[in-house]
């Protein structure tokens, strides 16, 4: 940014006083912009920092060696923009944006075979899970991606119905990604319904309510440990 100072020392050179306090102005607030963003990325990394620590075995990462099995042993690994082993190294030194903008956490299969093998015991499986709920939570899942919206979407629908419906999901699916590719989908569709495969209306499951007790004793650990991570990163 220092170019931008001859700029504006230039220009009340060139133009007088009045530009030039423009000039300054502008470059202060560019300034203050860019310090304003760097502070939010930080404290939002320490926020995702704390929150996958606090998950079971979450705190295992600190442990990480960096040996590559992960990496070896992930079926997708070939497609990935980050191998899991990067992954950890990045999330580690708090380049959250090359986490979350990246597909690895959205290829992962949950196959469990980086779990399995990990030599320190890292449950990077269910890391790759948090990441993911993270990321669409704070709206930071990559733009144009179909991995987060059926995962946004499968969540909703279990949640409200205690199972998965696949018409509501495949439906509501297409009508955010690409409305007119249903239409490609209408002559499966009227073969799987007329062999009793496809049901047009979704059931609840029995006992709804204390599934939803059940998530909400899950889920609130979690928001906890958001709002801890916040405070402490406010404190600092």
């Amino acid at each position: 940014m220092e170019y931008m100072h001859f700029f504006a020392i230039y220009y009340y050179i060139e133009y007088g006083q009045h530009l030039y306090t423009i000039i300054r102005c502008t470059i202060r607030l560019i300034l203050l912009y860019q310090e304003s963003v760097e502070r939010s990325a930080h404290a939002l990394s320490d926020v995702f920092l704390h929150d996958v620590y606090g998950i079971p075995g979450g705190d295992k990462i600190k442990e990480c060696i960096q040996c590559g099995t992960c990496s070896a042993s992930c079926p997708t690994s070939y497609a990935m923009d980050y191998t899991p082993r990067e992954i950890i190294a990045a999330f580690r030194a708090g380049l959250l944006e090359r986490v979350l903008k990246s597909n690895t956490i959205w290829l992962c299969s949950s196959c469990y075979s980086c779990t399995v093998r990990c030599p320190s015991g890292i449950k990077l499986t269910d890391i790759m899970y948090e990441l993911k709920r993270l990321a669409i939570e704070f709206g930071l899942a990559p733009k144009g991606a179909n991995a987060p919206v059926v995962a946004e979407l499968f969540v909703d629908i279990v949640n409200k119905n205690g199972r998965v419906a696949e018409v509501p999901l495949v439906s509501r699916f297409m009508l955010r990604t690409n409305p007119f590719g249903a239409f490609k989908m209408i002559p499966r569709a009227a073969r799987l319904f007329v062999r009793g495969r496809m049901p047009l209306t979704s059931h609840k499951i029995e006992g709804i309510a204390e599934l939803e007790k059940c998530a909400g004793a899950m889920t609130e650990p979690m928001i906890s440990g958001l709002h801890a991570g916040s405070a402490k990163t406010e404190k600092t």
